[in-house]
């Protein structure tokens, strides 16, 4: 792909994407969860899910009013008695953790990591991390590590291949990361991203496409580093510029540009939300050997796509690699690293 030309850009936001599947495949007596479900493309995402009958239809959401909301409406909308809220901060790991706990032990086949935010200025959390850091890479990859347990039993105990999707985004192209964070330069790259010297207007200014970037390296990683006998398939999703929340931290001329290119190129929040479904359950909904090239795929446009040059060079798997032992550090959780240690090199056992 390499960095992406506007002419690629466009050509993809005006890709016909075919409706979402419908109630055909059914999810009868399966379980799906979704994190950040309560507004834009995870809610237009929770109500597709649940046309399709699913057993329980968990929606991960930060505030409670919000979240009660959207559940609300799904049901009034598509008449799913099973859906339930969850609450979650991804700006607090303790959040996350115990979120994980409230579900570990549960059945769980599809795992949709949707929530993200783009701050433009540098902010921290009570943890210490940069906010954006935190939310779209940091706690995501904590609470996978976290459930993949829950996910490879329930995929052994059904026959299946239970489905982990993050939502990553076509700008991971416009970014790479260069010789400042290189091993010799940068010993963690995920402690130098978050240093408040380091994080200049400048380097700010891409920290969206940035954390987009760790979304794709950590697909792509945690698909490698499973245990090839755990029937998980992990797959990042690139949704397309849609009408959503997300910009509404930017700052007021750059936001009107983004508003302005909505006029134009965005898509509706339901017709990306059809690109979370086709990663989550592939072209026909159906599952065997052949949902495996889904595994540390990277979707866009309804169909696995090439990520950006700078994923696939040497420099990218390098850093791909590199987060591993730097993100059970950042996080500072002992189950975090025992679930990676476990799900990675030991075959999954216990799952």
């Amino acid at each position: 792909m390499g960095k992406m030309q506007g002419w690629n850009f466009l050509l993809e936001q005006y890709t016909r994407l075919p409706p979402a599947l419908k109630a055909s495949p059914s999810l009868a007596g399966r379980t799906v969860m979704i994190i950040g479900a309560n507004t834009g493309i995870g809610l237009e995402a929770a109500k597709h899910f649940a046309t399709m009958n699913p057993a329980r239809l968990v929606l991960g959401c930060r505030n409670e009013d919000k979240g009660r909301k959207a559940v609300e409406l799904i049901t009034k909308e598509t008449s799913c008695q099973t859906v339930e809220l969850g609450l979650i901060d991804l700006a607090n790991f303790e959040s996350v953790r115990a979120f994980a706990q409230n579900y570990e032990n549960d059945p769980l086949d599809i795992l949709l990591m949707n929530a993200a935010l783009a701050v433009p200025t540098y902010e921290t959390t009570g943890d210490g991390w940069e906010l954006t850091l935190q939310v779209n890479h940091l706690s995501t990859a904590l609470l996978a590590l976290l459930l993949v347990p829950a996910l490879a039993r329930t995929a052994k105990s059904n026959s299946t291949h239970s489905r982990l999707v993050i939502v990553a985004s076509n700008t991971h192209s416009w970014t790479q990361f260069g010789e400042d964070l290189k091993p010799e330069n940068a010993p963690s790259m995920l402690e130098k991203l978050n240093e408040r010297a380091y994080c200049t207007q400048k380097v700010m200014g891409t920290r969206y496409p940035d954390s987009k970037l760790l979304n794709v390296l950590f697909t792509r990683a945690l698909a490698g580093h499973l245990s090839p006998t755990l029937p998980i398939i992990a797959t990042a999703v690139n949704p397309g510029f849609c009408y959503s929340e997300l910009m509404r931290h930017v700052p007021g001329p750059r936001l009107i540009f983004i508003k302005i290119m909505q006029l134009f190129v965005a898509r509706t929040a339901e017709q990306g939300a059809r690109q979370l479904l086709w990663a989550a359950l592939g072209p026909d909904g159906k599952d065997g050997e052949h949902v495996k090239f889904l595994k540390g795929a990277y979707v866009s446009t309804l169909e696995v796509r090439e990520p950006s040059d700078y994923v696939i060079s040497k420099d990218g798997y390098e850093a791909q690699e590199r987060i591993w032992p730097q993100l059970r550090s950042g996080m500072s959780h002992d189950v975090a690293e025992e679930n990676s240690h476990k799900m990675y090199q030991g075959g999954g056992q216990g799952a």
